[in-house]
């Protein structure tokens, strides 16, 4: 037993099938008899007080605001090691999969704005079906096994990768309130000292950790979303000690568990239990849900291929050794699985609505998702050669 569990988590679909696994069951609790002990574990109230620092939150707003900030900090360091070293470190290797991320971006947001573009409150959920789940379009993929190309692979995570680095410019620019000058000088200082770290050549992660705590502190109260300060922290750690050692990536691969098996998970099962007992058919055929579900579903394919072809095609970028526009294609149908990040991005496009607009967002994050997901993995099944084929 112990054997087969070791071997289920040393797999790279073990994530994706977490998630659903928690999406599952959150959504089970939700509608069951155990709702009410579900909503009200949730929304405990835990607070932490030293001095006249206080921070007052429920227990999904510490999911969302805490641990979701670690899972950002893993993504500044993907970001960071790709960018100086790998799929992203040179012209040729980022031009088709950062235009395909940015179609990837544009088109679901202008399908969403289509259909909410008379309604100011959910004009601002535009972005959700704008981003894609690394940990679970990668988990479908991998379903596939060695019959996926690598290059292929290096195109999905360099795309999601992308993607995830506009998610955070958004979340910066248009989804931070209320901005508190104090906190934010503080956390100006914490990036000052993290810099200077930086490059004084300080590797040891004890004092990025630190000085982390303090940013993520101050940028929790300034109005800018928390998370934020888990990529600031991981572009500051070095990538590489003066003996050849790399902090960076030491630290990514101590996080990558705790954020596939633990931190995704958790988070899912906090945000993706939607009560549908007062729901009705028109509710789930609303503008929010069905603008979300297209978005992700025909916005995020369409997006990624229009955008990619016209860079081959005007010479701006070039498709890789071995990859036609039949791999692409599906490939790009699985970046509608937004998921994860969607389900981030609702919680901040309607957090505090009284209208229920949060939760059929995020009952069109599932739909399109899971569409994504399927059709993504039953095509790309289809154009790759069957083991020990050619393609």
């Amino acid at each position: 037993m112990e054997k087969a569990i070791r071997n289920f988590l040393s797999q790279e679909s073990a994530g994706g099938i977490l998630l659903m696994g928690a999406v599952v069951l959150a959504m089970i609790m939700a509608n069951s008899p155990l709702s009410g002990m579900y909503q009200g574990f949730l929304h405990m109230e835990m607070q932490v007080r030293v001095g006249s620092l206080d921070i007052d939150k429920t227990l999904i707003h510490w999911i969302n605001d805490g641990l979701m900030a670690l899972f950002f900090m893993l993504i500044g360091l993907e970001v960071k090691r790709e960018l100086l070293e790998g799929a992203l470190s040179t012209r040729a290797q980022a031009s088709l999969p950062t235009f395909a991320a940015i179609g990837g971006m544009v088109f679901p947001a202008a399908i969403y704005l289509i259909f909410n573009y008379s309604d100011p409150v959910t004009q601002n959920g535009w972005a959700i079906p704008a981003a894609t789940d690394i940990a679970f379009a990668l988990g479908i993929m991998a379903l596939l096994g060695n019959r996926v190309p690598v290059a292929l692979k290096v195109f999905l995570l360099a795309l999601a990768i992308i993607d995830d680095l506009g998610v955070v410019v958004i979340i910066a620019m248009f989804y931070s309130t209320d901005l508190s000058t104090i906190s934010l000088v503080v956390a100006a200082v914490a990036i000052v000292v993290l810099v200077a770290m930086n490059r004084k050549g300080v590797t040891a992660l004890g004092p990025y950790g630190v000085v982390g705590l303090i940013l993520w502190i101050a940028v929790l109260k300034s109005g800018v979303h928390a998370t934020l300060a888990g990529v600031i922290i991981a572009f500051c750690i070095p990538l590489r000690a003066k003996d050849g050692s790399s902090p960076s990536e030491h630290l990514e691969h101590s996080l990558h568990p705790w954020s596939t098996f633990i931190i995704l998970p958790i988070f899912a099962f906090a945000n993706a239990g939607v009560d549908l007992s007062g729901m009705s058919i028109g509710d789930l055929m609303s503008p929010v849900p069905v603008g979300i579900a297209l978005g992700l579903l025909l916005g995020k394919p369409l997006g990624v291929m229009l955008f990619s072809f016209i860079a081959v095609k005007l010479k701006l970028a070039v498709l890789p050794d071995g990859m036609g526009w039949r791999h692409i294609a599906p490939v790009a149908v699985m970046c509608g699985i937004g998921f994860t990040m969607s389900m981030f991005i609702s919680s901040l496009a309607f957090i505090g609505d009284s209208s229920g607009y949060g939760d059929v967002a995020r009952l069109g994050i599932l739909t399109g998702s899971i569409l994504s997901a399927v059709i993504g993995y039953f095509w790309l099944s289809k154009v790759l050669p069957e083991k020990g084929d050619k393609a």
